[in-house]
């Protein structure tokens, strides 16, 4: 192979070669300006319109642009955020049709709504709209506390994507020691054993 001698660089050469080299350096900048927006629309998808705070079941909370929009791009729109952070905010059945193991937002809304029919009509049991952002509220079931000797936190029930019963329970404890979730295999387990569930002790 043959070397041939170019002789030495000129100024316009070395300011090309620097140009090039630099277009190749993973850059920051477009980061800085796009996740921020990214993170803004997002806070504005799950944001509520009002009313939720006197919501007595999930149905009466669905005002979001989340619950309202197009599925498909409600469903874009988070695994958008969710590569962007892993850890951003999202109702339990919006994670799970994200993750192929619910079919969709309606069947998420089914099982919130079955749950709903089942504790309203059971007494001690109360809707709690105001949990984190994005989610879908929980149940506390108040009678629970006289098992307290100090405070503490009733049994509660919350929806879940860790595990395909998508309902977890916590038993009554006091607040400085949260206890592990008790997971339910579904409405009809829910069913036969919500006694049971309320009769947990600290």
């Amino acid at each position: 192979m043959t070397v041939v001698d170019t002789g030495p660089t000129t100024d316009a050469a070395a300011a090309a070669e620097e140009q090039r080299r630099s277009s190749h350096q993973p850059s920051t900048a477009p980061a800085l300006r796009v996740e921020p927006l990214l993170g803004l629309e997002w806070s504005q998808a799950i944001e509520q319109w009002g009313g939720e705070h006197d919501a007595t079941t999930p149905a009466e909370t669905r005002r979001s642009w989340l619950h309202r929009a197009p599925e498909q791009q409600v469903l874009a729109l988070y695994r958008t955020i969710h590569e962007a952070d892993p850890s951003a905010p999202a109702p339990w059945w919006l994670r799970a049709v994200a993750a192929g193991t619910l079919t969709s937002r309606l069947e998420g809304y089914t099982v919130e709504d079955r749950v709903s029919k089942l504790l309203t009509a059971r007494t001690g049991w109360v809707y709690v709209p105001w949990g984190a952002d994005g989610d879908s509220g929980f149940w506390e079931y108040v009678p629970s506390e006289r098992k307290l000797t100090g405070p503490g936190v009733p049994t509660t029930l919350m929806f879940t994507d860790r595990h395909e019963g998508w309902i977890d329970v916590i038993r009554v404890h006091p607040s400085e020691a949260t206890p592990a979730p008790v997971a339910v295999a579904g409405l009809a387990d829910l069913r036969a054993n919500l006694a049971r569930l309320e009769s947990l002790a600290p």
